[in-house]
């Protein structure tokens, strides 16, 4: 038995989920060997997740999304370093109440970043998901050793909103250790940085920007992107990849990024995160989708292979789940290899044909226990045990 659900958001962790259903499960098979694997798709929970993957904790002081500083941590076994930018840039970072969609900045994740460089990191699974901010990165970028200057020759004010004072970029200061790094961009979303399906029109209203907003937003994110155009390069970072190696227009230490620029924007994963996907992807960060990536790093397939039926779930089961999300991630993966998989979760609006192309067998949802949202939402570990123990009774009985 393999439980490799992620967290129920609000309710429980997931470790949390983990710990409740195995204990449910035993609490009808009392000998049951379980085997507890909590994943993450890139988003808030990805350290934990490595965590109890046998990764070690690291935790170091950056500042937040509004600049205060925070206590973030990033997770490392071996030269293997997972960063989660929500832990330093995160809609969790924020006070109480208090949203910033104009000037919350990514500059702690760059921190981040910064210290798994300094710990020996040579592979880093960057995690982007749950953030408070829509810069393109450009925070990260700077807290890395970029430049971004008004006409002025100061540097712009943080947050996407003040990028639309942006009049000159400059990346060739950039950390040069991100040149011999391997960087992957880990996340759930494939949107562009800018447009009808860009980072501030699909995500900006849930960091509290108003249609107002969202438009200086594009604006202020498309200006970046252009004068990116003419900004001096990494020296090699960006250029070619990790290896550092000049692409075919000869890209390198004092030329430009030019064209790149633009492709980059315009590239799959460029608006995760209110774009820090972008600046991840212009020093050479590869995309991947968060599960795969996550899988892989936590050693998913060696667990699955001594599993007969799989147990993942996340907290609501809808049409998002099935976009990249962590449950659909691990019933593809687990499909593959011939194996049974259930899933549980808080809500299911999902109709079964959906859940059976998507390779999940069943669904218990905590509302098939308890009706009422509330008490799921509050009472939500006893209740999973409940679930647990159907379960049992359905496949181990």
């Amino acid at each position: 038995m393999l439980v490799a659900a992620d967290k129920f958001k609000g309710s429980l962790t997931a470790v949390q989920v983990a710990e409740r259903v195995t204990a449910g499960l035993r609490r009808v098979v009392p000998g049951v060997e379980v085997t507890s694997l909590p994943v993450a798709d890139g988003g808030d929970g990805t350290v934990d997740a490595a965590v109890a993957a046998g990764f070690a904790r690291h935790e170091v002081r950056v500042a937040g999304p509004l600049g205060d500083e925070v206590t973030a941590a990033f997770a490392l076994r071996g030269d293997t370093a997972v960063v989660e930018m929500a832990e330093a840039s995160g809609l969790q970072r924020l006070p109480a109440g208090v949203l910033a969609p104009l000037t919350a900045s990514t500059y702690g994740a760059g921190e981040l970043l910064r210290a798994a460089l300094d710990a020996g990191a040579r592979t880093i699974v960057f995690g982007v998901g749950g953030s408070a901010t829509t810069d393109g990165g450009a925070g990260m970028l700077s807290a890395l050793g970029a430049r971004f200057l008004d006409a002025d020759g100061e540097p712009v004010p943080p947050g996407g909103g003040g990028l639309a004072e942006l009049a000159s970029a400059d990346l060739s200061g950039l950390d040069p250790r991100l040149a011999s790094v391997e960087l992957v961009l880990a996340s759930d979303v494939d949107n562009p940085l800018t447009g009808p399906k860009g980072a501030p029109a699909v995500y900006g209203p849930q960091k509290g920007a108003s249609p107002e907003d969202v438009r200086a937003l594009d604006e202020a994110l498309t200006h970046y992107a252009k004068i990116l155009e003419g900004a001096p390069a990494p020296g090699g970072a960006g250029s070619g990849g990790p290896s550092g190696a000049r692409d075919a227009s000869g890209a390198g230490r004092g030329a430009v990024l030019g064209a790149r620029a633009a492709e980059h924007a315009v590239s799959p994963g460029a608006g995760a995160a209110g774009g820090i996907g972008y600046g991840a992807l212009l020093v050479g960060a590869r995309f991947r989708p968060g599960i795969e990536v996550m899988l892989d790093v936590l050693g998913f397939a060696a667990a699955l292979e001594r599993a007969e039926l799989v147990i993942t779930g996340e907290g609501s089961l809808d049409e998002q789940t099935l976009h990249g999300k962590a449950p659909a991630g691990v019933a593809a993966a687990a499909r593959a290899a011939e194996k049974e998989v259930v899933a549980v979760c808080g809500r299911l609006t999902l109709p079964p044909e959906a859940l059976g192309r998507a390779g999940i067998r069943r669904v218990y949802p905590l509302t098939g226990v308890e009706p009422d949202v509330a008490t799921c939402i509050a009472d939500a570990g006893p209740i999973l045990e409940r679930v647990a123990e159907q379960i049992a009774r359905d496949f181990l009985v």
